[in-house]
């Protein structure tokens, strides 16, 4: 454990709350619930606006046929994510109230910035999907960029919060209660944060091989 979480944790007594265990249990299943879902709905966007400048650029019909297809997926997928995240949100208040009363103030500023990333993303993505036929079809494509950006971005808010959470820091912790919150160093200035973005992004991003077997598809018409 590093200095500033043991500084940190030093203060308060041991935990003692009788649903601690299913506590953890009700969190850990949104998360294994959330995470999977979150992880292609921000790795879709990027595939569908892939196939939608392949058919930009070379006219085959396949790629625009295949893109407005995995538009709905993606709009499945961000509303079974906006339904998992709205109830994360919600039990990291009801089950740990004193954490989040105690250090709200900040991490706070990574979730604020993660909503308006997420009304951007909900936003563009509905003109995105019901755009198809209606938009010009360059427009209809600058309408899909806000998606894939909103996306990484509410991520990496995401991301922050989470690193901050395996390393505490950016604030003075004074018999049990914060005080001189730096919240940009606490969430931007983490040194958990790069490789954890890395990490979490890399992954589910699509591949230079994903990337060449959509190249080598061939239209059968």
């Amino acid at each position: 454990m590093t200095l500033p979480f043991l500084l940190a944790a030093a203060p308060f007594a041991p935990v003692d709350q009788e649903y601690l265990f299913e506590a953890r249990q009700m969190q850990a299943l949104s998360f294994a619930v959330h995470i999977p879902i979150v992880c292609f709905g921000i790795a879709f966007p990027a595939f569908v606006l892939l196939l939608e400048g392949l058919w930009l650029r070379n006219g085959d019909p396949l790629y625009r046929t295949i893109a407005k297809r995995w538009s709905k997926v993606m709009l499945a997928l961000f509303a079974v994510g906006v339904v998992t995240g709205t109830i994360l949100s919600f039990e990291l208040g009801l089950l740990w109230p004193n954490f989040m009363a105690t250090f709200g103030e900040v991490f706070g500023l990574g979730f604020t910035l993660e909503a308006f990333s997420f009304f951007v993303d909900a936003i563009f993505i509905a003109i995105y999907v019901y755009g198809w036929d209606r938009l010009s079809p360059r427009a209809h494509f600058l309408t899909g960029i806000p998606v894939v950006v909103a996306g990484f971005t509410g991520s990496l808010m995401v991301i922050t919060v989470n690193a901050w959470m395996n390393n505490p820091s950016g604030f003075t912790l004074e018999r049990g209660r914060v005080s001189d919150v730096r919240p940009l160093e606490a969430l931007f200035g983490n040194d958990y944060l790069w490789h954890e973005l890395v990490h979490a992004c890399r992954g589910p991003s699509p591949g230079e091989r994903s990337r060449s077997e959509v190249l080598d598809m061939k239209s059968p018409i």
